[in-house]
């Protein structure tokens, strides 16, 4: 029997361009309010067994918010950011543009004193290889679209470079199914049918 990890992207705790890494602000008023408004599209509690999140305040906030009361996983936490951390990357730019530059363009350079991004992607992939159908063939994880990015990453087994193409959207949802290192991207989704004249 496959497993199902639905991922929930964390409602955004600020404006896009304001994003800092390893964000550990809690959801302001307009976070709680996307919540709100989004509930009702999201998977009930209920669809799940396991229900998980990142340890950031605005994860464990968007999960408690849409009634998951989910636990709280280290390994899927952000990427390891070093001295950035705290930082927009307007601001980490502003600081060492030869550095950025250097990161953006190898996936594996650390200028920051960090996490590569490989290792992030293993770390978050690991958890994901390591969940089991004993433990429930639902799961669902709430956490920062880094994390989701990451994860999809490993899924696809996609080099590291792909993470910087993919989008994830604050409480957007992302399934996959399998079990242990063989995953698919699941696209859920009514189907329609369209008539031949």
């Amino acid at each position: 029997m496959a497993l199902r990890v639905t991922f929930v992207a964390a409602a955004r705790g600020s404006a896009p361009l304001a994003e800092r890494f390893e964000d550990d602000r809690p959801l302001d008023q307009a976070g709680w309010d996307e919540v709100q408004r989004a509930a009702g599209a999201l998977l009930p509690p209920a669809a799940a067994e396991l229900r998980y999140c990142s340890p950031t305040p605005r994860s464990r906030a968007t999960g408690d918010a849409l009634g998951y009361a989910p636990l709280a996983q280290l390994a899927l936490r952000d990427c390891d950011m070093g001295r950035w951390r705290g930082l927009t990357l307007g601001e980490a730019m502003a600081r060492e543009p030869e550095a950025v530059d250097a990161w953006l363009a190898d996936p594996r350079a650390t200028p920051h004193g960090g996490e590569s991004l490989p290792a992030f992607i293993s770390r978050v992939g690991g958890w994901l290889d390591t969940r089991s159908v004993e433990d429930g063939c639902r799961i669902v994880a709430v956490a920062e679209p880094s994390v989701i990015r990451a994860a999809l990453v490993h899924v696809l087994r996609a080099p590291p470079s792909t993470y910087w193409n993919l989008d994830v959207r604050s409480l957007s949802t992302t399934t996959v199914a399998g079990r242990g290192g063989r995953w698919n991207l699941r696209f859920e989704g009514s189907a329609v049918q369209a008539s031949r004249a």
